[in-house]
């Protein structure tokens, strides 16, 4: 592991580690004053949040281990099975064009998209629109929130390891600040890019692009991710 991500890492695992210890204790100290009920709620969330750093750490050192099983993935019919888990959460619209292949690996395409879907549901204030398409060359999927955007000045940032540039993207909310910086390492893993662009009539734009796709005629050619985020 790079001496960096260590240092972040150590950083992000301390902060639920010290806030799971300092309840313990408290309630060793004042059993008559702790309410179990509210202890025990408080322990999950930390070490579920525990959990998440560390599922995300492991997908980041591991991704390129998993490459060897790609294959011919159709974009459509990969966001058609996750969308149940999400549509419940909030309003979606969904357009997707059959036959869109990409050359990769299903699990890790399934988190580059689940980690662009939760991005948009954190911004979003009523609708996340989410699309499959097939745009000259390119094969494009895009997920676009309607809330207030990205700032240019932050765009790269928001790829950064543990990065969170608003309220929104505070440990409170749920994230571990590695999502994206997990999508785009899945992205370049694949030879592609992830990246924030300007979408006309949209807020900016996150944008995959995958070198290696397959047509539905078996002749590979540039494809695009997009993620509105």
């Amino acid at each position: 592991m790079p001496r960096c991500l260590a240092a972040d890492a150590s950083h992000e695992l301390r902060t639920p580690l010290a806030g799971l210890r300092a309840r313990l204790e408290e309630a060793r100290l004042y059993p008559g004053e702790t309410s179990v009920p509210e202890l025990l709620d408080h322990a999950i969330k930390d070490v579920d949040r525990l959990q998440q750093i560390i599922t995300d750490l492991l997908m980041l050192v591991q991704t390129e281990e998993g490459l060897a099983s790609r294959q011919p993935v159709d974009l459509a019919a990969l966001v058609r099975a996750e969308l149940p888990q999400w549509s419940d959460r909030i309003e979606m619209r969904v357009r997707l064009e059959p036959g869109v292949l990409i050359n990769a690996v299903p699990s890790l395409l399934v988190r580059v998209f689940t980690s662009l879907l939760s991005n948009a549901q954190r911004h979003a204030i009523h609708t996340i629109e989410v699309s499959v398409s097939r745009e000259g060359a390119h094969a494009v999927l895009s997920v676009a929130d309607d809330g207030t955007g990205i700032a240019v000045a932050e765009r790269q940032r928001i790829f950064d390891l543990f990065s969170r540039i608003d309220t929104a993207r505070d440990r409170h909310s749920g994230g571990t600040g590695l999502g994206l910086a997990v999508a785009r390492n899945i992205a370049i893993a694949h030879h592609g890019t992830l990246e924030v662009e300007d979408a006309p009539g949209a807020v900016p734009a996150s944008c995959c692009a995958f070198p290696s796709p397959i047509s539905p005629s078996g002749k590979g050619r540039p494809t695009a991710a997009t993620s509105h985020a």
